[in-house]
């Protein structure tokens, strides 16, 4: 995994690392649907994408697969078979074939550009990224972790990142499953405004869970910069390993119909790339090594990291 390599070099050096932005809801700021239209109708426009925040000088690149797993579709049925009875053909395997074409899509994004960035295979929490509430139990997440995380190795990304994940328990069951392909694992959590993990478990507490586990990289992300700063101060003193963070910028808009998730963030000009770039800065300056964007964020933001690193 000569791409990973080159990442780890950086790390091992104690040099940063730049992730890209947001992939859902700068598609959906760009008139597409998430993952819908993203990846079934307009692959070429999330290819795009990719090259963009590779050009902007993003050492990786994240897979289009956040949130995607066969329990999303199967929430809006009463049960598998109902699925089956009124289902459009082909909805029960969908979950695999976004999986399968979001990694051909940025694989292909790579090798246009020509650089040896890496790419991160994407796994989330099973269920929305802001209802902890609604964790499965450790097993199930397991079980489900495991199919995920072999879809995306073996459509060959090169590391796996666990993202936004909102509890202890369901960061070990996806950080086991994770690991049993034998590929590079990252974690990262989701924190509240009290800088805890959006569960309300201790950060402390999951961030030495990861590194007893071996995690490569621990993060925070999906917050605002200024709940990202906190949880940020409470992650250095639980680890010594690498630390990251890739915030989110606007406000949550929800959609109207929840199966058509539709990640927008309204308000994003409160937080132009310059003053992101500032406080990523900070971030930089107390000792965190890996830094990106998170939703309402883009290929501008990313260049304007790019050139404060």
């Amino acid at each position: 995994m000569p791409a990973y390599e080159r990442v780890r070099a950086l790390l091992d050096r104690g040099a940063a690392v730049l992730l890209d932005g947001s992939v859902g809801s700068e598609l959906v700021r760009r008139g597409l649907r998430w993952r819908w239209h993203g990846l079934r109708t307009d692959p070429q426009k999330v290819q795009v994408l990719h090259e963009e925040y590779l050009a902007a000088g993003a050492d990786l690149i994240r897979t289009n697969t956040f949130q995607l797993n066969r329990r999303v579709y199967l929430n809006v049925f009463r049960n598998p078979e109902h699925m089956r009875h009124i289902g459009a053909p082909g909805v029960e395997t969908r979950a695999e074939e976004l999986s399968r074409k979001a990694v051909e899509v940025a694989r292909a994004a790579r090798d246009a550009s020509g650089r040896d960035a890496a790419i991160a295979g994407v796994m989330s929490p099973l269920e929305h990224c802001f209802r902890p509430d609604l964790a499965p139990k450790a097993a199930q997440a397991r079980a489900e972790h495991a199919e995920i995380a072999s879809l995306l190795a073996e459509g060959g990304v090169d590391l796996l990142l666990l993202e936004s994940m909102n509890t202890i328990a369901e960061a070990q069951a996806a950080v086991e499953a994770a690991l049993d392909t034998g590929l590079p694992v990252w974690v990262s959590f989701v924190p509240g405004p009290e800088g805890e993990i959006l569960s309300g478990e201790s950060l402390v507490a999951g961030a030495k869970a990861m590194h007893e586990r071996g995690i490569d990289v621990i993060l925070v992300n999906c917050a605002p910069p200024e709940d990202i700063t906190l949880a940020l101060s409470k992650l250095r003193a639980a680890t010594d390993r690498p630390i990251g963070a890739f915030a989110h910028i606007g406000s949550f808009d929800p959609p109207s119909w929840k199966f058509e998730f539709h990640p927008q963030f309204t308000g994003t000009e409160a937080w132009p790339p310059d003053r992101y770039a500032d406080i990523a800065r900070s971030w930089l300056e107390a000792g965190t090594r890996v830094i990106g964007g998170c939703c309402g964020t883009g290929p501008d933001h990313i260049r304007a990291l790019r050139e404060a690193l």
